[in-house]
């Protein structure tokens, strides 16, 4: 409907139901799935916070600070200082967050993490916008750093980060998956 992705089309009920938004997705599977999303109403609203947070912050990252360092023809000093800092906040929030909590929303794994990790990721790991991670002194953010890793270790993560990627070696690319099968012989790491 919004005719840009991420958008899901569920058609396992007698009703196909039409999702978009990536917040909107995370909360349909897990409520669909039971998983990954706590029914105790104080934990639900800690994983809908930093859930959200990701929605509203994310734009910021990828939308602002990533063309204005990394794609826009003239660098305008003022548009990339702006995006810097909103970036450097945004790492800093989840910072302190994880300074006392295992994960986002607390001491369990949740779509809150799922929306926030591919956002965050590529900057702890240097693999976005050039030398952004440098500029942007992101080594600071250890308790950033420690969840990237932790999560990016999961298995889940390992398989679902090969899906759909075209670029690399050919065998840390899976450019269709249709079975769990697809992914023998596949370099997970």
């Amino acid at each position: 409907p919004n005719s840009k992705i991420p958008a899901l089309l569920d058609r396992s009920g007698e009703t196909p139901i039409c999702i978009f938004e990536s917040g909107a997705i995370l909360v349909h599977l897990a409520e669909k799935f039971g998983m990954f999303l706590p029914t105790d109403p104080a934990l639900r609203a800690e994983v809908l916070s930093w859930t959200f947070w990701q929605v509203a912050s994310g734009p910021f990252i990828g939308g602002g600070f990533g063309h204005f360092y990394a794609y826009a023809p003239e660098k305008i000093e003022y548009a990339i200082d702006r995006y810097a800092m909103e970036t450097k906040r945004i790492f800093d929030v989840a910072d302190q967050r994880l300074a006392h909590s295992r994960f986002l929303a607390g001491d369990e794994y949740t779509i809150a993490d799922i929306a926030n990790f591919p956002w965050l990721a590529p900057f702890t790991t240097g693999t976005i916008y050039n030398e952004a991670k440098t500029f942007l002194s992101i080594d600071d953010y250890k308790n950033v750093a420690r969840w990237v890793h932790e999560i990016a270790a999961r298995p889940a993560v390992k398989r679902g980060r090969i899906v759909n990627k075209v670029w690399g070696d050919e065998d840390t690319q899976l450019k269709e998956r249709h079975s769990a099968a697809d992914f023998e012989g596949k370099q997970l790491d």
